[in-house]
């Protein structure tokens, strides 16, 4: 028996108590009484309540707030009931936390000051310890109290997605700086990425340790790259994150965008349940991933603007896909929209779980 499959050794008081919900049951490919349900983003966005507890502060500063944490964080579950939390937080927080001058810009997104482009400015990037972020133990403690049976996910960005922020210094269509970095000086590009394999595991399993029910990386840019070089300059980083946190026993989930070639390779590196966006159907993406994985998703997001029927009628495809799979958990393609009607997405969860309950 795993040690994800273990409810003893090292599981805090709240991992114990969500063990058998039908969310981390799902990520261990057992029996579930209903396909599980949770979205991506949905700790706001799309909801009047986030906007409100949210007006006036930036995005990085709500993030270091324990009570609005807490807040963000319980609203889409009070709403939406849906079956796991994902920890209201940012990809750049660590990196925030460890002294790299960023920003978030709104409609832009992360913005760094100086970009990372030198074997010298590696020395910017020290370890992140769990006195950086002590609002994130904070607010997890507050939240697993609330949260009762209840997963709460904890998350990171992956080393490539944080790397080709740090390289680009911002946002990128063709991630050019980064690619012309990782073929140019692959050395350079090795160091760097190992450096935020560290910096990753560390925000990690600082959540985990607060009583994360389950974590996910995103690798939100991943999927710029050809196999043959996520091969060879990403998976050893991703395999480095997985490795670090596996001795935890907490499902470990791996997401990316455009990802549909790399679906085997993300689950090599050491994911339990691999996301899968909308581009491929969830049968031929498990015919991808290979056996012993449970898979995520995969609903287009796009379709929660069509009429009730026909986000009725697509929910069915994607569940019809899931058929066969030995783990399923319901989550859209991708993020939840900001102009997205709440109401559709509370509909949306209330028929997974009728469509499917045992």
């Amino acid at each position: 028996m795993s040690a994800m499959n273990s409810p003893t050794g090292q599981q805090t008081k709240q991992q114990s108590r969500t063990y058998d919900s039908a969310f981390l049951k799902a990520c261990r490919r057992e029996p579930v009484p209903h396909t599980p349900v949770w979205f991506m983003r949905q700790a706001g966005r799309s909801l009047p309540e986030y906007l409100k507890v949210r007006e006036g502060i930036p995005m990085l500063e709500s993030c270091m707030r324990p009570e609005l944490v807490k807040e963000i964080t319980l609203q889409p579950v009070r709403r939406h009931q849906v079956d796991a939390a994902i920890f209201f937080s940012d990809i750049v927080v660590p990196l925030k936390a460890i002294g790299v001058d960023l920003d978030i810009k709104p409609g832009v997104g992360p913005v760094v000051a100086e970009p990372i482009r030198t074997r010298a400015d590696l020395d910017r990037l020290r370890d992140l310890t769990p006195d950086d972020v002590r609002y994130v133990t904070e607010a997890i403690g507050m939240l697993t109290e609330e949260l009762g049976d209840t997963p709460l996910i904890g998350f990171a960005g992956a080393p490539f997605t944080l790397a080709s922020y740090l390289v680009e210094g911002g946002p990128s269509r063709n991630h050019e700086h980064t690619k012309a970095l990782m073929y140019g000086d692959p050395q350079l590009w090795a160091d760097l990425l190992d450096r935020l394999a560290g910096i990753t595991s560390a925000f990690l399993e600082v959540q985990i340790e607060a009583g994360a029910s389950a974590i996910q990386l995103f690798d939100s840019w991943v999927g710029a790259l050809a196999p043959a070089d996520y091969r060879r300059s990403i998976l050893p980083a991703s395999a480095k994150v997985f490795d670090a946190v596996a001795g935890h026993g907490v499902p470990r989930i791996h997401f990316g965008v455009g990802t549909g070639e790399l679906l085997g390779l993300m689950g090599e590196a050491g994911a339990d349940v691999v996301g899968v966006d909308w581009r491929v159907p969830l049968d031929e993406a498990a015919r991808r991933v290979g056996p012993g994985k449970a898979l995520q998703g995969n609903l287009d997001p796009a379709v929660l603007f069509a009429p009730t029927e026909v986000v009725e009628a697509k929910t069915d495809e994607v569940l019809a896909a899931a058929k066969g799979l030995e783990g399923h958990v319901f989550n859209l393609g991708h993020g939840v929209m900001p102009s997205m009607d709440p109401d559709a997405l509370t509909r949306l969860v209330a028929y997974v779980h009728e469509r499917t309950a045992v």
